[in-house]
């Protein structure tokens, strides 16, 4: 079993689609370098932090083009050797993971993904602690106490060497005089050389046998109630599976040949068919034609009524002239001084009169057109129902007609198409056994691979304690800590001597890890010369703990190795270009003693003797896909 964690396939998920990464070969196997190239804001960085997300990250890139798009991020890792999916939610950071194990785009037996908190960390269902116990860590606590158990997201720093730490003055995190104990903790950690060692291991030994007791108990239990429901072995619920599967789809084939074969032998009354089809629609049409004409009557009957009553209203207004005499004004309205009946202004006060009312008003024409409308409607009515009877006569024959050709048809057909029936029913039957049959196998195989999952859980959780027990050395103590460091700073100056920078000889890392070239810290050199002793500072700590098989989970993501290179001046400035030379170093490393490690490089315009290890390249121009990870952020 290989211990360690492999990056295999990024994938974020939006409405409709997704924005694959993958980091494997032609022959499915995880690719020792892989370099996403591409301009800048083009998603090469977003890569590596949403890896890094989906590894327990607290916070995921918010780029515009990522928040309204992208839902969740699931990375496919390679733990231990087992693929597993990994998966968390983007928008508001989650606070938990969902893992099962399994690959992106295959289907599998099904299975619950498992929620993993993130946070405490030291919780045995933790995400850190189902990491760190693929890199041999898991109960691991630093000497800061039983309150600070190690954490995946320390062992991190070892393992992503972000764009912003390249340059800073702060690689070991100097500004912060906890997290810089921490972080040389973590070192001694991984390399197993920390003080208290022994307590260490028997710490994690405990915790691993207690576990396995929890999920051997887990496990009876599951297989006694199991037991109890009788599904049966995986090989017959699957065989029972195939064979109910076989056939529903024998049955389908079945109907779908009955119904051809009805079809045929049924052809000979397709002029039936059609005289049937023929008299239904002669009937439906009589039958509209009868509606609206009665709908019709129904509303101009009530429309006759108000005209009538209208004429009436008309008539009596027009005689009611020579019923009641007209009004005559006998009284000033101002001064109520008696005034003539010809009088148009008044004799005391000098008001005007109006005159007096004429007589009724002349309705002659109003009546008139009322009672012409009267008649027309009166005669459109008389026609809509003379046309009624005819039209129901018709509508019955029509449904009559229909009715025959309908009759006729099941007569001549009836005698065909009743054995098949019988038939049709009969493969109905099979087909619902069939179903039933497969959903009692399908909830079978899903018992069995729980079952089965919680085996190879103490499985797994044994293999662990067995590695634990026999692989790791129980020494530790000072000298071995100064034998690693000075291995550490060997290598750091080799690497640096291979990539030319000046005075590379007098490179080293002091005892509290802090690198040094031409006699000073760090933090003394160009921001170039700072980029170049972080990147080896970095594969120093990752090229020891792979070749001797420490606990560093045994991938690196390395951000902008090219940060401020053209920056490099004075004495740090080489010989040549050194990026070049950094590329060789890694390909001859990956090849060589680093076989089965895993470095991703994220770099705006890898050399091109690199070009054979480029994933992906986004361009940033719609015209040369892959424009950039979000490619249609711009739809």
């Amino acid at each position: 079993m290989r211990n360690g964690i492999r990056i295999r396939r990024l994938r974020l998920h939006a409405d409709g689609r997704t924005y694959d990464v993958d980091f494997r070969d032609g022959s499915d196997l995880t690719r020792p370098l892989s370099i996403i190239a591409g301009a800048f804001g083009t998603g090469k960085t977003t890569i590596l932090e949403f890896v890094d997300y989906c590894l327990g990250a607290s916070d995921h890139p918010r780029h515009p083009e990522i928040t309204p798009k992208v839902r969740a991020a699931t990375l496919e890792a390679e733990l231990s050797g087992t693929p597993y999916l990994i998966q968390r939610i983007v928008g508001e950071p989650s606070t938990f993971a969902y893992v099962l194990p399994g690959r992106l785009d295959r289907i599998g037996p099904p299975a619950t993904p498992e929620r993993r908190p993130l946070r405490p960390a030291g919780a045995p269902d933790s995400l850190s602690s189902f990491l760190l116990a693929h890199c041999k860590l898991e109960g691991v606590r630093l000497r800061a106490g039983d309150t600070d158990p190690l954490s995946f997201r320390d062992l991190m720093w070892l393992c992503f060497l972000p764009n912003d730490r390249l340059d800073d003055r702060n690689l070991l995190f100097e500004n912060v005089p906890m997290k810089n104990l921490k972080l040389r903790q973590v070192v001694d950690v991984v390399f197993d050389v920390h003080d208290d060692q022994a307590i260490e291991v028997g710490r994690r030994i405990r915790t691993l046998e207690a576990e396995i007791d929890a999920a051997a108990a887990a496990h009876r239990t599951a297989a006694v109630m199991i037991a109890e429901l009788e599904p049966g072995r995986r090989a017959e619920l699957e065989e029972r599976e195939r064979a109910a599967k076989a056939e529903i789809a024998a049955c389908n084939a079945a109907l779908a040949e009955l119904d051809a074969r009805a079809r045929a032998d049924t052809r000979f009354a397709d002029d039936l068919r059609e005289r049937h089809r023929a008299a239904a629609v002669a009937a439906r049409a009589a039958a509209a034609l009868l509606r609206d004409r009665e709908t019709q009557a129904q509303r101009m009957t009530g429309l006759r009524i108000t005209y009538a009553d209208e004429v009436s209203k008309l008539v009596m207004l027009a005689e009611a002239g020579s019923l009641f005499p007209p009004m005559r004004l006998d009284v000033c309205p101002s001064c109520l001084h008696q005034v003539g009946p010809d009088d148009r202004r008044c004799a005391t006060c000098d008001t005007a009169l109006e005159p007096s009312a004429g007589g009724p008003p002349d309705v002659g024409a109003e009546l008139r057109s009322a009672r012409a409308r009267l008649a027309e409607l009166t005669d459109y009515l008389d026609t809509i129902e003379r046309e009624i009877p005819g039209l129901r006569a018709a509508a019955e024959r029509t449904a009559e007609a229909e009715a025959r050709a309908a009759a006729e048809l099941d007569a001549v057909t009836s005698g065909a198409v009743t054995p098949y029936l019988a038939q049709r029913d009969a493969v109905t039957r099979r087909r619902e056994g069939a179903s039933g049959a497969l959903q009692q196998a399908v909830a079978g195989l899903r018992l069995v691979h729980g079952l089965e999952r919680r085996a190879a859980t103490v499985a797994d959780l044994s293999a662990q304690l067995t590695t634990l027990r026999t692989e790791t050395p129980l020494g530790g103590g000072h000298g071995e800590r100064a034998a690693t460091v000075a291995r550490v700073s060997r290598r750091y100056r080799d690497i640096l001597r291979e990539w030319h920078f000046p005075r590379a000889a007098d490179a080293f890392v002091a005892e509290d890890l802090t690198p040094f070239v031409r006699g000073k810290p760090y933090t003394s050199a160009s921001p170039g010369g700072r980029t170049l002793i972080a990147l080896a500072w970095q594969l120093a700590i990752f090229e020891i703990a792979w070749e001797t098989r420490s606990s560093h989970p045994g991938f690196l993501l390395v951000d902008s190795p090219q940060k401020n290179l053209g920056q490099t001046s004075g004495p740090e400035a080489g010989d040549g270009p050194g990026i070049d030379r950094v590329y060789r170093h890694l390909e001859d490393w990956l090849s060589g003693p680093g076989a089965g490690a895993q470095i991703v490089v994220a770099d705006n315009t890898p050399p091109p003797t690199a070009a054979a290890d480029v994933i992906v390249r986004f361009s940033r121009r719609a015209d040369r896909p892959p424009y950039a990870l979000i490619d249609d952020q711009f739809d």
